[in-house]
């Protein structure tokens, strides 16, 4: 009764601060970007205010929500959540002590995906932000009867003052410079360059490590500061800003923004559910958005792979992207509701590949270039997955080249670019990466000596890297090569330990290393064999092929029992401990880590062994324990929708457990309505009837007014719009969706010859 008195409050607090305003609830309504933003360990999310996959994204430059100052006000984060360029300061003084970058303290600050507020420099200045895809707008409020002054700050680069505005660049990382073109609507009493805490009249062009420009204006100003950012020059940073501010109207650019984020996040409309439940599923929605961004201006876009300018064709270039977070269900879910978005983004990452020096498909892109973060490549995932969803305006064959050739001719070793070498000559031979024993020292070059071989991690997402290669090779009519793929896709095999039932490093000798902690052994992150989580989230990592893991260990019973066992083993040692030694398996139920992405398909897996019923009640506990709406409500790192999309797809009721087969996994919807606007036009009803946080198991099912007895649909059951009708009840039905002919598909038989 508390929890609904209070949901009712919240609730009628937001319905009036809208009726006030004169407009409905929107979707946008729902959205707290400060959800998340102080971090359980790691990195906390960011408030940041966009265009959805817009190229200019900013958010307050501090640490996390417990700073108490900020530095500066952002101009443009070159790839996600790291490396600002250029920065905006505004200030009152005299003049005599002006700093290039002013960290101060800060109040009453706003922020909204489409709008930014913030009371700066001791309550002197009010800054407003609104943002557009290339360009966005300040409104600056300065108070009291001292001069105001406006400060731009490059960094490592070069500005030029003229008038009201300043153009001019910054060098960032991986070589690559941006560019900015800012205008003021009111002409500065004085201007200049920085130099030793004054403004320097006779000085109009400025460069080195801290290019600083200045304006002054009159106490009391109200200035209007729009700018472009642009990778390809100064001038197109001009066009950028006229083509999408074109006057200095705040008021237009904001409310053209939150125009834009609603229809976005109105492709999906849920109803019922708490006010809570809103927020969350509206604000991971939001997450979702934040990348990859679309870098082509007028048609044309600077690639960090070689250095040069292309016209992009009609086919606008997308990059930053985490792929080994965001294949899992960022992609997907993104295949429902933009489609077309998705081909441009994955025609982006053919055109990576085409354009580096060594043709291989990109793991972690950005702005700056490929980072070859983690281990494996699976952005050969997000192919196979479009394609086998209907997807076809992309060049699959070429994907399949660069994507065979990265994870063929590319070391295996985690976080490197080196070429093949001893360990892709071991994982062909004999199907497995060698795991070095306690103590025995490392001998290949390949390998860094902080991320080590994470030969366990590495041999599991490699076998599902080569499944997908074969289901891109089938597709091409390469049956030779589907089926060697396929049998590769089987290499999990050789590290399953029958009588732990865990996935163990084997050393080159073919031994298992021993003795063994599947909790502890492996170092910091467990990655001397697993990589961020330990033995117990790498015990599911086999994605591709549920239904034979389910046969590895022996019956449905024991592979139900060892996933309980998941969500109730002890940490084994004292938190402080145990995250001490590895600090990013955070969100923990029992060894389960809701923090990490290789672990959001596990709850989902009891649908494989007919136990739905725990699927579901599992699911909607997992993301009520961790998602929620206040500063810690995101157990881990975001990772630009990693997380994320796993609590949309949850909280509408189904989930993709294997990218690249085209079927979804039943859980138990948060509301009693969702209406999915798929990208064709036609619609997905989901309607749960009864549903509430205790009526969250499924007693029956229909599709399309057909009786549905299978915890899973396919891609196809709903690809032309569908109508998923669900009964909801308060008591486990163990009869639902338990036949083993219901069981959800998993890869190919082994090849027998």
């Amino acid at each position: 009764m508390k929890h609904l008195f209070r949901n009712l409050i919240l609730t009628s607090v937001v319905l009036l601060c809208c009726g006030l305003s004169g407009r409905a609830v929107e979707p946008v309504d729902y959205v707290n970007p400060y959800m998340g933003n102080i971090s359980h360990l790691l990195k906390p999310t960011y408030p940041t205010i966009h265009l959805p996959n817009g190229m200019l994204r900013v958010y307050p430059q501090r640490g996390d929500h417990t700073e108490s100052y900020i530095h500066g006000l952002p101009v443009w984060v070159v790839n996600h959540r790291e490396n600002h360029c250029f920065n905006l300061s505004a200030c009152v003084g005299d003049g005599t002590a002006l700093s290039s970058v002013i960290r101060t303290d800060y109040d009453n600050e706003v922020v909204k995906p489409y709008y930014y507020k913030v009371d700066i420099d001791n309550q002197q200045v009010t800054a407003e932000f609104a943002p557009s895809a290339r360009s966005a707008i300040y409104r600056l409020q300065y108070s009291g009867d001292k001069s105001a002054y406006l400060l731009l700050n490059a960094g490592n680069g070069e500005l030029e003052i003229e008038g009201n505005t300043i153009k001019g660049y910054q060098n960032t990382w991986g070589w690559v410079r941006v560019y900015i073109y800012l205008e003021t609507d009111k002409n500065p009493t004085e201007s200049g360059a920085l130099k030793n805490g004054k403004i320097q009249t006779s000085k109009m062009t400025v460069s080195g490590d801290n290019a600083c420009a200045v304006f002054r204006f009159d106490a009391g100003a109200v200035v209007n500061a729009r700018y472009g950012i642009s990778l390809i020059s100064v001038e197109q940073a001009r066009r950028n800003l006229y083509n999408e501010i074109p006057e200095p109207d705040f008021a237009k650019v904001k409310k053209s923004a939150r125009e834009v984020w609603n229809k976005e996040l109105g492709k999906i409309k849920i109803k019922g559910g708490d006010y809570n439940d809103r927020v969350v599923f509206y604000t991971s929605l939001y997450r979702c958005y934040e990348r990859p961004v679309n870098i082509s201006e007028e048609g044309r876009y600077f690639s960090a792979s070689d250095h040069k300018v292309h016209d992009d064709g009609g086919v606008p270039f997308y990059t930053d992207d985490w792929l080994w977070d965001t294949f899992r269900a960022t992609h997907p879910l993104r295949l429902l509701i933009d489609a077309d978005v998705e081909q441009a983004m994955l025609t982006s990452l053919i055109r990576m590949a085409e354009q580096s020096d060594k043709q291989w498909f990109p793991t972690f892109p950005s702005i700056t270039g490929d980072s070859r973060r983690m281990n494996c490549n699976h952005g050969v995932a997000t192919l196979i997955d479009a394609w086998a969803k209907g997807v076809r305006g992309f060049d699959l064959e070429k994907g399949y080249e660069y994507a065979r050739k990265a994870i063929e001719e590319k070391t295996l070793a985690p976080w490197s670019a080196r070429d093949a070498g001893y360990l892709n000559e071991f994982y062909t031979r004999h199907g497995y990466i060698p795991a070095l024993a306690p103590g025995e020292q490392e001998t290949s070059p390949e390998v860094d000596g902080w991320e080590k071989r994470q030969a366990v991690a590495v041999t599991l997402g490699t076998a599902y890297d080569q499944w997908c290669l074969s289901r891109i090779a089938e597709a091409l009519g390469k049956d030779d090569e589907a089926e060697y793929y396929l049998r590769c896709s089987y290499n999990y095999r050789n590290l399953f330990n029958a009588e732990t039932a865990f996935f163990h490093p084997k050393d080159k000798e073919g031994k298992f290393i021993e003795p063994f902690d599947y909790r502890f052994s492996g170092g910091i992150g467990a990655r001397d064999y697993y990589d961020e989580n330990n033995g117990w989230t790498y015990r599911w990592d086999v994605q591709h092929n549920i239904g034979d893991l389910v046969n590895l260990m022996g019956s449905r019973e024991n592979f139900v029992r060892n996933l309980d066992a998941t969500f109730s083993e002890w940490l084994g040692r004292n938190k402080y401990e145990f995250y001490a030694q590895l600090p990013d398996q955070t969100g923990n139920v029992g060894q389960f880590s809701m923090s990490n992405e290789p672990s959001l398909h596990i709850p989902y897996l009891y649908n494989y062994a007919g136990a739905p019923w725990k699927t579901q009640k599992r699911v909607r506990d997992l993301v009520h324990q961790w998602f929620r709406n206040d500063l810690m409500g995101v157990p881990g790192d975001e990772d630009g929708g990693g997380l994320s999309s796993f609590v949309v797809f949850s909280m509408m009721g189904f989930y993709p457990v294997t990218p690249g087969l085209p079927a979804y996994n039943i859980g138990s919807p948060f509301f009693e309505e969702i209406t999915i606007s798929l990208t064709n036009g036609k619609k997905v009803r989901i309607i749960a009837r009864n549903c509430s946080d205790e009526n969250k198991y499924i007693q029956s099912a229909k599709i399309n007014g057909e009786n549905w007895n299978k915890p899973w649909f396919s891609h196809t059951d709903i690809a032309d719009g569908a109508v998923i009708e669900l009964q909801m009840g308060s008591k486990r039905n163990t009869v639902w969706g338990i036949a083993p002919e219901a069981v959800p598909p998993s890869a190919a038989p082994y090849p027998k010859n």
